[in-house]
């Protein structure tokens, strides 16, 4: 089965909880909440921000914050910035190599060989890119505001505030 990476599931929470910041904060501090190594995360953020998803603010304040509202970011624009663009199935083109295929050979350009299976693992990729663009980070922070339990969102809240205050 396909696996995004890891690093998608880090830059969603590290996106998610940037929201209700309102104000930049460094890799340290998310490495921290988040319990990974601040390399690894500067990592992801510096994809994040090729893809404009987040801007880096220098200085003793500074850090990263969204450059767009969290309605329009999306799990898809996350997941591209962090996997890349490439198809998921990638189609060798089998059919042009096989034995039954001496007659469309004879007719056809190896290449022009339509193959079906690609055809469909591409459908059903673009399905879940669809369903992923539907996805907001706004949505996530909704949706977490409403399942987690208000102690959590509490703790959550007063670490980052603690944290903001201390830089």
């Amino acid at each position: 089965m396909m696996n995004f990476s890891v690093g998608v599931e880090y830059a969603l929470h590290c996106l998610v909880n940037i929201i209700p910041l309102n104000r930049p904060i460094g890799i340290k501090d998310l490495a921290e909440f988040q319990g990974v190594s601040e390399s690894y995360l500067s990592k992801i953020f510096t994809k994040l921000a090729k893809a404009r998803i987040v801007q880096s603010t220098p200085g003793v304040k500074g850090g990263y914050e969204l450059t767009k509202s969290p309605k329009k970011i999306t799990f898809y624009d996350v997941v591209i910035a962090i996997e890349g663009s490439q198809p998921i199935f990638q189609c060798k083109n089998i059919i042009a190599k096989a034995f039954t295929n001496e007659a469309l050979e004879a007719e056809e350009d190896e290449d022009e060989v339509p193959c079906l299976i690609n055809r469909t693992m591409l459908e059903a990729e673009q399905q879940m890119y669809n369903f992923l663009k539907e996805k907001t980070l706004m949505w996530l922070r909704e949706t977490l505001d409403n399942e987690l339990s208000p102690d959590i969102l509490e703790k959550n809240r007063e670490w980052f505030q603690k944290k903001l205050v201390q830089n």
